[in-house]
């Protein structure tokens, strides 16, 4: 895959567009290298909802990106590996919650952290400045989603 060009630093479009197919390249070839053949929607779920907390079936097939019936049954098999659980939803007794459990939380750290340590060789050598770059993008990235999701 050829890298995105940059062509104008002062086009904020360009760059988040290289940021957003760079971040996703490299989340591909990470989970590749890892050798783990989990499907990344088991991974993708158990991060919206460590994320975002509790929410109903519907909702997180929306957040997903996925068809209600394909979460349904990737709630099935979460719920029979103990890594998410349903909870009653106070707001209405007959719907239900769905929720991490402690062990899928320590399966997604584990997953992240497989993931970094598989990512980590496309950094080595980087400057101290390009280390510190690096970091403040991600902590820029890290914030301004966590407040756009915060206002929604």
């Amino acid at each position: 895959m050829a890298a995105l060009t940059l062509t104008n630093v002062n086009d904020p479009r360009s760059t988040l567009a290289s940021l957003i197919t760079s971040a996703h390249h490299l989340t591909r070839i990470a989970a590749r290298a890892t050798g783990d053949q989990t499907s990344p929607a088991v991974w993708r779920t158990l991060s919206i909802l460590a994320a975002d907390g509790p929410m109903r079936l519907g909702e997180l097939a929306a957040a997903s990106r996925v068809a209600q019936p394909t979460m349904s049954k990737l709630v099935q098999n979460l719920a029979a590996d103990d890594l998410i659980r349903r909870i009653a939803d106070v707001d209405d007794s007959r719907a239900w919650l769905i929720a991490t459990t402690a062990k899928g939380e320590r399966a997604l750290e584990q997953w992240r952290d497989r993931l970094a340590d598989a990512a980590a060789p496309f950094f080595a050598g980087l400057s101290d400045a390009e280390q510190r770059t690096l970091h403040e993008a991600a902590a820029i990235v890290s914030h301004r989603v966590s407040a756009t999701e915060a206002a929604a």
